[in-house]
């Protein structure tokens, strides 16, 4: 065993069951900062009580400041749809329902602007923009959109997206020749073996995701290494599967070995057809990718 792999092995905690837990792979960071001011939840009235309910729900939320409280609660409304399409957004008036200055509205209201949320043009004002305008790979909006109504699509696209890019970066990594990173990835598959026969469910998740950001990396294209980042982070916020593997077992290894065995091969067509076999058996792949065709 190599160097890589004895390391990641002798620092495993004890054999624990299940995948990673919380922080065990990369996150979008939100923390909480004891003592940070927050926004009061108004008890709005009248003809916007949806949104005052809306409010509610969200006030608190975040310890981030007032503007970015402010943000994280416009943003949460428009994704859940507590605020629909086209529907017109007063700054004086969230001024005084929030009750926060004019430049905190203002600037909330420009962040939002750059996330696709919202849109503002002279003698029209600022009104909610469609989903079709929003930046969904934006770490904010794929945390609101993770805790709405929308939960199920936002895994069933970033599974389809993941289901792209790696098939792709395995037919791209077959042409690299980094023998570095040809044995870092079966030192992977290795520690997910010793992992699988030890019980120790933390240890193979970590060797799993490692397995598929080498794969990414091993492609060359940095375009696709930052894209397969966002999604893999996204996955994880949005209670989706990361890695390749729902659980440990052998045929998850055994996958994997075929994707590692094509690579340092150098055969693109196979390591591509290998990827999409381990990503097809997924549960979360299987409703909305069909199998690969036998030749």
């Amino acid at each position: 065993m190599s160097t890589v792999a004895h390391t990641m092995m002798t620092a495993a905690r004890p054999a624990e069951s299940g995948l990673a837990g919380p922080g065990e792979l990369d996150r979008y960071p939100y923390p909480e900062r004891p003592g940070a001011e927050r926004l009061a939840a108004p008890a709005w009235q009248g003809a916007d009580a949806e949104l005052g309910r809306a409010a509610r729900r969200t006030a608190g939320s975040r310890g981030r400041g007032l503007h970015g409280q402010l943000v994280q609660q416009l943003g949460q409304m428009i994704v859940s749809g507590d605020l629909g399409a086209d529907r017109p957004l007063v700054p004086e008036e969230i001024g005084q329902r929030f009750e926060v200055s004019r430049t905190v509205v203002r600037e909330s209201l420009r962040v939002l602007e750059a996330k696709g949320l919202v849109s503002a043009r002279p003698n029209v004002g600022t009104r909610v923009r469609p989903v079709s305008d929003w930046n969904l790979l934006d770490p904010d909006i794929i945390e609101w959109r993770a805790f709405g109504p929308q939960r199920e699509d936002q895994r069933r696209e970033l599974n389809e997206l993941r289901w792209t890019i790696e098939p792709l970066a395995a037919r791209l990594a077959a042409g690299h020749g980094r023998e570095d990173v040809q044995q870092r990835l079966g030192d992977m598959v290795e520690i997910m073996g010793h992992a699988l026969a030890q019980g120790d469910g933390i240890t193979f998740s970590r060797a799993d995701a490692e397995f598929h950001s080498l794969l990414v990396q091993l492609a060359g294209n940095r375009m696709l290494e930052h894209l397969s980042g966002i999604v893999a982070a996204a996955l994880q916020v949005s209670g989706g599967p990361v890695t390749g593997c729902e659980r440990p077992g052998d045929a998850c290894v055994a996958h994997h070995a075929r994707i590692a065995d094509a690579l340092a091969a150098g055969d693109a067509a196979g390591a591509e057809a290998a990827v999409r076999q381990l990503l097809t058996v997924h549960p979360e792949v299987d409703r909305v990718v069909p199998a690969p065709r036998e030749h």
